[in-house]
C-alpha cells in the first residue's frame, strides 16, 4: 500500500510512534442488496473500502475518492452509520497508527467493479448472506453497524461507548 505523502512528513519527525488517523469506509451497496469488497494487496483479506482522508479533505467527499480509486464504482453517500475508534496498529516496518474510523453507507450509482490501484488484488460483489470467510473482523463489524443503522435509523449512527 502506498504511504500517503502527508504521512511519509509526519514520520520523518515523529519516527515509528503512534499516529492518530481519520479513516474512512464504505459499506456499498447495488440495487440487488449486494456489498462491494476488496481484497487489499497488504493483508489477502477481503474488507470493505476504506482509507485514510488527506488533510483538510471533507469525510465524505474522501470516501467517494477511495471508492472510485480503489475500485472504479463511483457512488453516493446515504448517510454516517458509525463512529469508532480501532486498536493500534503496528506494519511491518515498525510504524505504529491507529485510526478513527468514519463508515458510510452508500448506494452505487455507475461503473463496473475492477481493481483500480494497486490496493487491491480483486474486487467483487457479496451476496449479504454469502461474505468471505476471510473478510476482516473490522469490515465485519463495520457492516453490521450500517445494516443495523438501515434497519432502524432513528437510533442513529453506532458509537462505540
Amino acid at each position: 500500500m502506498p504511504v500517503p505523502p502527508f504521512i511519509t512528513a509526519l514520520r520523518e519527525h515523529v519516527g515509528h510512534d503512534l499516529l492518530w488517523l481519520p479513516g474512512v469506509t464504505g459499506v456499498v451497496l447495488d440495487a440487488r442488496d449486494r456489498v462491494l469488497l476488496v481484497r487489499r494487496s497488504d493483508t489477502g483479506r477481503w474488507a470493505l473500502v476504506s482509507g485514510i482522508l488527506e488533510p483538510g479533505e471533507q469525510p465524505a467527499l474522501g470516501l467517494l475518492r477511495e471508492v472510485t480509486e480503489e475500485t472504479g464504482v463511483r457512488a453516493e453517500v446515504l448517510a454516517l452509520t458509525a463512529v469508532r475508534a480501532g486498536e493500534p496498529v503496528t506494519y511491518p516496518n515498525g510504524d505504529v497508527a491507529q485510526y478513527l474510523d468514519l463508515t458510510f453507507w452508500c448506494r452505487h450509482l455507475d461503473g463496473e467493479a475492477h481493481v483500480a490501484d494497486d490496493e487491491a488484488t480483486a474486487v467483487g460483489w457479496f451476496e449479504l448472506d454469502a461474505l468471505p470467510a476471510d473478510l476482516t473482523p473490522s469490515s465485519r463489524q463495520r457492516l453490521a453497524d450500517t445494516l443495523a443503522y438501515r434497519a432502524d435509523p432513528a437510533a442513529g449512527p453506532r458509537l462505540e461507548r
